[in-house]
């Protein structure tokens, strides 16, 4: 998308534009469409959502403007925050109590296997199609994901109940009075705030240090292994320990490796941080998908995992936008170490709130 734009005369700045309308819409409308498919059937939901991304698609391969890709670009997000949410609360819905984490385990690997696949796949057919070509085959691939979806995907029964109240009391339930939801959704925007960081930044905190653009890429692509590789075994060791003390290591480890950032210059330091990185991001967020589906009521997973895509989508917005006037006031470092402690807040948020949860029926 970047380099598409950038052929029809996108601006540095319209570019991240474009990419910050989708990340808005997807942060924006996660939380009340993970509440919709509550109502109105997971499955309908997420269907529908397959149906916007793979129209909006077909619209890129006829914009001419960078305009009017922000403009599509904030359709495919309302698309990505009607999959995700309802995605996530099926894999708990058809997963036993006993295999939660695994079964996030394997949910994650599959994104961040995509993740890496879809940008290697979108280079080699714009080699050979070009760039407007790229919109066409993805525009058809998630038409025809429509089927093993209405195939394979069981039919959960709605609660019903569609009116504004109805939507709101059942917010105010679990989203405004769950403490141990609220932990978990803190966590999340804590980490992901700090993630943003790193992501946004690194690359050139690196070249400051006379890092090429071959060794951060050997440095991401590093990270990247590490966290798919490790979802798997540590969903496994998740159905077998406290989810919430392994969670909480994790985002604690996360918080070390970015103060460790600060303190390094050269390529082998950075990288050994990076796979790091990779393997606490594994050991915080593998468990905690399964924890958040622990804590609401099986009706309720959708808002639950909405308002945990939310604070994914906003908290990387956040760190990427926030931090950047910060980093240049007072240099990279010192951005590396305030990342860390945002998310340590948000760490010590989760352990609080989880303990009060804990000692509250010895208190009765």
């Amino acid at each position: 998308m970047p380099l598409f734009a950038v052929s029809l005369g996108a601006t540095t700045s319209e570019v991240g534009l474009i990419n910050s309308s989708f990340l808005l819409m997807c942060g924006l409308l996660a939380l009340p469409l993970g509440l919709l498919g509550d109502r109105w059937g997971r499955r309908r939901i997420i269907n529908l959502g397959l149906v916007i991304a793979s129209f909006t698609s077909l619209l890129l391969y006829w914009s001419q403007t960078p305009w009017q890709l922000i403009a599509i670009y904030l359709g495919f997000g309302v698309g990505l925050a009607m999959i995700g949410p309802s995605l996530m609360a099926q894999v708990a819905d058809i997963s036993p109590a006993s295999h939660l984490g695994r079964a996030y385990g394997w949910y994650t690997t599959a994104i961040y296997t995509a993740m890496s696949l879809g940008p290697a796949a979108g280079g080699l057919l714009a080699e050979v199609l070009g760039y407007r070509s790229i919109f066409l085959v993805v525009a058809g691939a998630l038409f025809v994901l429509l089927l093993p979806v209405t195939l394979f995907l069981p039919t959960i029964k709605p609660m019903g109940g569609l009116s504004p109240q109805a939507l709101w009391a059942s917010l105010l339930q679990e989203g405004g009075r769950n403490r141990a939801l609220q932990g978990c959704w803190a966590v999340t925007l804590g980490s992901c705030i700090a993630l943003g960081v790193f992501f946004t930044f690194f690359p050139l905190y690196a070249l400051k240090f006379g890092l090429n653009a071959g060794e951060i890429g050997i440095i991401f692509a590093a990270q990247a292994i590490v966290n798919a590789l490790s979802r798997i075994p540590l969903g496994r060791v998740s159905d077998r320990t406290d989810k919430t003390l392994l969670s909480l290591w994790g985002f604690l480890g996360l918080s070390v490796v970015l103060a460790g950032f600060a303190l390094c210059q050269r390529f082998i330091p950075f990288l050994l941080l990076a796979m790091v990185s990779g393997a606490v991001q594994g050991v915080g967020f593998t468990p905690l998908g399964a924890l958040i589906s622990e804590v609401v009521p099986v009706d309720s997973r959708g808002l639950a995992m909405g308002g945990y895509n939310t604070a994914i989508y906003l908290g990387m917005m956040l760190g990427s936008a926030g931090m950047g006037p910060v980093i240049s006031r007072l240099g990279f470092e010192i951005g590396f170490l305030a990342a860390a402690l945002i998310n340590l807040i948000g760490t010590a948020g989760l352990y609080l709130i989880m303990l009060q949860r804990r000692q509250a029926p010895l208190e009765h």
